[in-house]
């Protein structure tokens, strides 16, 4: 199944909007996903190394405290795969406008 969203779209004349969905093909979606991944990878990368200086430089640097540093470094960072849909899915609203 594809990703949709919906977006409120402005009558003249009317204070309620009409909402439009709009979806992403596969290949759109599967570019995203792709593109997410590498994204990912690399942050989690850099989260792993910012996680091993945090923990040296706090002498708390274990392999579990590392993990789990790592691991909130990356869920803060990471959550983008929705959000970059979601973004495509408004430039092609504003784009019909």
């Amino acid at each position: 199944m594809g990703f949709s969203k919906t977006f409120p779209k402005q009558i003249a004349g009317t204070n309620y909007p009409i909402w439009e969905e709009v979806r992403l093909d596969s290949e759109e979606e599967k570019a995203v996903e792709d593109e997410c991944r590498r994204e990912n990878i690399k942050i989690m990368t850099e989260c792993v190394a910012d996680a091993k200086s945090v923990a040296i430089r706090y002498g708390i640097n274990t392999e579990e405290t590392v993990g789990l540093l790592s691991v909130a470094l990356f869920e803060k960072r990471a959550s983008h795969v929705v959000y970059h849909k979601e973004n495509m899915a408004k430039e092609r609203f504003d784009l019909q406008k």
